[in-house]
C-alpha cells in the first residue's frame, strides 16, 4: 500500500524539520487533541523517521490529557481544554514524558460544532518546547474540519522548524 498523499507543505514542513533534527540528534515528541496524531502520521510518513521521531501522544478527552502527558486537570477547569495553558502544559509534558528535546502540541477546535463564542470553530492553540524553552500561540482558521486539521498540522510543524533552525532551546 502507497503511503498517504500529503499537501506539500505538509511535506516540506516534515523534511524541512528532519533536516532540523537530524544533525542535532534531537527528537521529537506530539502530543495532539484536534488532529487526532495527524503531525506524528505526516512525520513518520518520512523514511528514517525513526532516526528524529520518538513517539505521538493522541490526548483528545481532557482525561487522556492529565494521564498520558501530567496536565494538571485544575489547569482544563480553569481554562478550558482549548487554551494557552493547556497547550504550553502539554507541550512539557510530551517531552518529559517521551524523554525528548523538543515537542509540538495542538490543542483545538475542528468542528463542525463544538465551537463557543470566545473559542469559535478553528481556534487552535499550539504549545511548542525545545529544550528547556516552552513557548506559544494561538491561530484561528478558515474552513471545514479537514481545513483546519490541516492547516493546524502545516502551522504547528512550521514553526517548530523555525524555532528549531533559531537555535531555540539551545544550551
Amino acid at each position: 500500500m502507497d503511503g498517504m498523499i500529503w499537501p506539500p507543505a505538509i511535506t516540506a514542513a516534515t523534511q524541512e524539520l528532519a533536516a532540523q533534527l537530524l544533525p542535532r540528534g534531537w527528537t521529537l515528541a506530539t502530543a495532539e487533541s484536534c488532529t487526532g496524531g495527524l503531525i506524528a502520521a505526516a512525520c513518520t510518513e518520512l523514511p528514517g523517521a525513526s532516526d528524529w521521531f520518538e513517539r505521538g501522544f493522541v490526548t483528545y478527552s481532557n482525561a487522556a490529557k492529565a494521564e498520558l502527558l501530567g496536565v494538571p486537570a485544575e489547569l482544563i477547569v480553569r481554562h478550558g481544554a482549548v487554551s494557552e495553558a493547556v497547550a504550553r502544559a502539554m507541550a512539557a509534558g510530551a517531552a518529559q514524558r517521551a524523554g525528548t528535546r523538543v515537542s509540538v502540541a495542538v490543542t483545538g477546535v475542528a468542528g463542525p460544532s463544538g465551537g463557543s463564542p470566545d473559542k469559535p470553530v478553528g481556534t487552535v492553540w499550539f504549545g511548542w518546547c525545545v529544550g528547556q524553552t516552552v513557548f506559544s500561540a494561538c491561530r484561528h482558521f478558515a474552513g471545514d474540519r479537514q481545513a483546519v486539521r490541516l492547516q493546524t498540522v502545516v502551522y504547528g510543524l512550521d514553526r517548530l522548524c523555525r524555532a528549531v533552525a533559531d537555535g531555540a532551546g539551545a544550551p
